[in-house]
């Protein structure tokens, strides 16, 4: 797999852009300032503005239990919670992200 960092403080618009110009089969986003909502939320609305929903979303950072019903509700495919093993997240992309010229 090939992993594009785009560093820390990027916007929703920046990483969507950055997943279309790259044909990203996922996007993994690390939220620990507690907008997660507002975060993946945005991404969600861009991916379906540009037609872009085969783009898998998963994440992880401080997200309390309470929301992580709701971001799947959204499409999120995935939220790892604080203390999830790196195994298990590699584990996990390596079962579920498929490149999109695979399917």
């Amino acid at each position: 797999m090939e992993v594009i960092y785009t560093g820390l403080r990027q916007t929703p618009e920046m990483i969507v852009a950055a997943a279309l110009q790259e044909d990203a089969d996922a996007i993994g986003l690390s939220v620990l300032s507690g907008a997660h909502m507002t975060m993946f939320g945005r991404v969600m609305e861009l991916l379906r503005e540009n037609d872009a929903t085969d783009i898998r979303v998963f994440g992880g950072g401080i997200i309390p239990d309470s929301d992580i019903a709701e971001l799947e509700a959204m499409g999120v495919a995935r939220i790892f919670t604080p203390g999830a093993p790196t195994a298990e997240i590699a584990d996990w992309v390596r079962e579920n992200i498929r490149p999109a010229h695979a399917a």
